[in-house]
């Protein structure tokens, strides 16, 4: 079992970067490709793009506190809207935006405190 949360973890590791700086092109792009989820909102594509980002890195850093990563990736998310005040990037920037990443953050450390937990559990028992 911890072989295969080991691999977990590895694996959103390493998902982890390339899912992030393909957050970061896509919010700062000045005219963004157009994705198939376009059509269900920006604040949806927000709040995928975080919640994504969220499982990634609670599950890649186990160890981590949760704490810390759900506020480093709420700045992320805000730096983001700074960003996009950029005149020459031609995009919006919309608080309500960081809000809807920073709510899909918070949800998305729900599993991961469950993973977390379920995990601890397996290794307490292994240990008895």
């Amino acid at each position: 079992m911890q072989r295969l949360i080991d691999l977990l973890s590895r694996v959103a590791r390493l998902a982890f970067w390339p899912a992030f700086v393909f957050a970061l092109v896509m919010a700062v792009l000045p005219k963004p490709p157009s994705l198939p989820i376009d059509n269900l909102g920006d604040k949806f594509a927000h709040m995928l793009a975080f919640f994504t980002l969220s499982l990634l890195a609670g599950l890649g850093w186990p160890r981590a506190s949760l704490l810390r990563a759900t506020v480093w990736l709420s700045v992320v998310g805000a730096g983001i809207e700074v960003v996009q005040l950029i005149p020459f990037l031609h995009r919006d920037s919309d608080w309500r935006d960081w809000v809807a990443d920073s709510a899909a953050i918070l949800v998305a450390m729900i599993p991961v405190a469950g993973f977390r937990w379920l995990t601890e559990l397996g290794s307490d028992s292994a240990k008895a």
